[in-house]
């Protein structure tokens, strides 16, 4: 009963006062742990674990910033584009062992091959629409027999 007074009368009072009475701790506060439902080591343990997740969390975001950072680094060095100073400073926060995903290195593997395709002889010829390569080949090799046969016959003369 006289908790609920001094609760109600004292609340109002401070209130009023605008708390310029001294920092009077109720007898009814708990520590942080105490109100938890936790023994201080019990809290102590979990904050430190607490503390734990946060680094394992914050590692494990700045290996993913490096990796799109090694990525857009990649993509760079493709098209011949500026360097970026900012992703190679993510780069050498993370360490070493940064590297791209599998899926990513297989995209980037398979588009260098078909760039390597493409900027072959061959691959050029079969962009060209309407062509043709066995009557092309044809072709090459008829006129390769027909200098043979000119060539015999200049020899001979």
């Amino acid at each position: 009963m006289a908790f609920m007074v001094k609760s109600m009368v004292g609340g109002q009072l401070k209130n009023l006062t605008g708390g310029l009475g001294g920092d009077d701790k109720g007898e009814g506060e708990k520590s942080e742990a105490a109100a938890q439902g936790m023994t201080r080591e019990e809290f102590e343990e979990y904050q430190r674990q607490l503390v734990e997740e946060k680094m394992e969390r914050d590692a494990n975001f700045a290996q993913k910033k490096a990796e799109r950072a090694t990525l857009r680094t990649h993509l760079r060095d493709k098209y011949k584009l500026p360097k970026s100073e900012l992703d190679e400073n993510q780069i050498q926060l993370a360490g070493s062992d940064v590297e791209l995903p599998k899926e990513l290195a297989k995209m980037i593997e398979e588009d260098n091959e078909e760039e390597a395709e493409k900027d072959s002889v061959l691959g050029q010829l079969t962009n060209i629409q309407n062509l043709d390569l066995d009557s092309l080949k044809d072709k090459a090799q008829a006129t390769l027999e027909d200098f043979k046969q000119t060539a015999e016959k200049c020899c001979i003369m």
